[in-house]
């Protein structure tokens, strides 16, 4: 049982890269499972849209995680509200539209999934206590009572924060990984007690760019140029960034864990 896990889709050169890259590498790397983190999928790289999240199903997406710009376009609202396979950060204000985790089905019909989205504290959108969060959730879903397998996607600017969730989460999910920097680090291993992490899985993007936003116009804004426009994506060639994870059927850990970097300007 393999599944793949994602960093944030940038622009349209992020959707573009999921489009070329993803069918075909489900079928090569025999992938049973697919979560991407899409909150920056739009044109724009703020928010998604009911369409893009429809075009990450067609494509073999199978689940869809978000952070701090989830709520960016407004008809998103609508939409997560019905669709179970879109999730937003379990811990957002109490009330908020969607659900911060849900089980699923692997693509075969024979596992069942457990996926946990959540976000950091530090330097993000104001939410409740994330390791609080963690906590009840660690109860609510039970690897190998509950679920076959569990992964954990935590959008948060600080490495103590992801790092921490990891330990925390060791030997209780089958993987966590962090998303938000769009930057991929090099610190992929499976922990002491059988948990695959990684502190950022970087983004699927163009990464010809600052973290997938236009290089000379971040620059311009840095300068505080008067000729400098508001952030936009970068359009070049994107690379698919993420994480593979080979499971243990028998305990729902990690048996095996290898850094995705395939296209692009990346080079893994």
């Amino acid at each position: 049982m393999k599944i793949l896990i994602l960093g944030d889709v940038m622009g349209a050169s992020g959707r573009k890269v999921i489009k070329n890259k993803l069918p075909q590498l489900i079928k090569d790397k025999d992938i049973n499972f697919v979560i991407a983190n899409g909150e920056n999928a739009s044109d724009d790289g703020r928010g998604l849209t009911e369409e893009i999240v429809k075009e990450f199903f067609n494509f073999g997406v199978d689940v869809v995680t978000s952070g701090n710009h989830i709520w960016d376009k407004q008809e998103i609202i609508n939409y997560i509200e019905k669709e179970k396979r879109l999730l937003r950060p379990a811990n957002l204000a109490e009330g908020s539209p969607g659900r911060g985790f849900e089980i699923y089905f692997s693509k075969n019909k024979k596992y069942k999934i457990g996926v946990i989205n959540l976000m950091g504290n530090v330097f993000m959108r104001k939410t409740s206590d994330v390791f609080q969060e963690a906590e009840k959730l660690k109860k609510k879903i039970i690897l190998k009572k509950d679920v076959d397998f569990l992964v954990v996607d935590f959008h948060g600017e600080i490495t103590s924060e992801k790092m921490a969730t990891g330990h925390f989460f060791d030997g209780i999910a089958t993987c966590v990984v962090g998303t938000h920097t769009h930057v991929p680090t090099a610190d992929t291993r499976i922990l002491d007690k059988g948990t695959a992490y990684q502190t950022d899985i970087g983004m699927c993007g163009d990464y010809n760019s600052v973290i997938g936003m236009n290089k000379e116009n971040s620059i311009k804004r840095f300068l505080k140029n008067k000729d400098a426009l508001k952030h936009f994506p970068a359009e070049g060639e994107g690379t698919l960034s993420g994480l593979i994870v080979e499971t243990n059927t028998e305990t729902g850990l990690a048996k095996n864990v290898n850094r995705l970097i395939d296209g692009g300007s990346l080079v893994n």
